[in-house]
């Protein structure tokens, strides 16, 4: 006997709590369905049902295997999806949202890719620094920057950001570098949203309040500042990558730097991904990555 042999009359028994009506449901007579349950009980050496004229009842034991074989057929059924999607084509409305600056340097221009890639598609993008409420407002993906808070959602990580200290040329050649983090006190460190800055020491994160003379929710204008020689800043790479290349800022305190943050796909916690989810996805992974 094989060892899926009357798996599926068990369960559609279990969740019908008849063996008419899972008959029904399978499409096959009860008296297979009763054949079926009862050699397994028989090869398990368990008896899984009560059985009176008036009901069925699920025994404890019967209970235990019935959660393990419904996830069982639902893995079956999910790789079958998988399978089949494999053979579709994405169509449809897809809405994703991004945080603004990220999504402008690095998200929008591989979307656009992949609208290139499926035209059919229609595609809204919505670049905002608001946490929306993916259910509520009807999005399909979120790219979410950092430590993740919102447990409800499944999440992929698509990469990694890391954090610079840096400064101009000039202001270094003025006041020097600072080559530890006591030293931070005595520099212009010109600060975003955060009052402070995030390091390592010592195998452990460590948060710095800094002071500066400027403040500033724009990352852009913070570089700008910096460039200018007003100050330090501490930014993520996508801000200052082509600054440190042309060296227009030289970074800093590398040996301090924290752990990078991760880049996050979160999505609606369903088991099954539509085709133009999963592809976008998986497009965005490997790009970033």
């Amino acid at each position: 006997m094989s060892n899926w042999e009357g798996v599926s009359e068990f369960v559609a028994v279990a969740e019908a709590e008849s063996f008419t009506a899972a008959a029904k449901r399978l499409g096959i007579s009860t008296a297979q369905v009763s054949r079926q349950v009862g050699a397994l009980e028989a090869r398990l050496a368990v008896k899984l049902f009560y059985r009176t004229t008036r009901k069925v009842t699920i025994t404890d034991t019967g209970q235990i295997y019935y959660i393990h074989c419904r996830q069982v057929l639902d893995g079956l059924a999910e790789a079958e999806r998988a399978i089949s999607d494999l053979h579709q084509t994405p169509k449809g409305r897809l809405n994703l949202t991004a945080p603004v600056t990220y999504g402008e340097n690095r998200i929008a221009p591989l979307v656009n890719d992949f609208v290139a890639r499926y035209p059919v598609l229609d595609v809204n993008l919505n670049l905002t620094n608001q946490m929306l409420d993916l259910v509520a407002e009807g999005y399909d993906l979120a790219i979410r920057l950092g430590q993740l808070e919102d447990s409800s959602m499944m999440a992929k990580r698509l990469a990694s950001r890391a954090h610079h200290v840096c400064a101009s040329p000039g202001y270094l050649a003025v006041h020097g570098a600072p080559h530890t983090l006591s030293e931070l006190d005595r520099h212009n460190c010109l600060q975003g949203t955060a009052g402070n800055w995030r390091f390592q020491e010592g195998g452990k994160v460590r948060h710095i309040r800094v002071t500066g003379n400027l403040r500033c929710n724009s990352g852009s204008s913070l570089v700008d500042a910096a460039r200018k020689g007003i100050g330090i800043i501490q930014l993520p790479d996508y801000y200052v990558d082509a600054e440190l290349r042309s060296g227009r800022l030289v970074s800093m305190l590398d040996a301090y730097r924290a752990p990078d943050d991760g880049i996050w796909a979160i999505y609606p916690h369903n088991r099954h991904l539509s085709p133009k989810v999963r592809l976008l996805i998986d497009h965005l992974g490997e790009a970033l990555g």
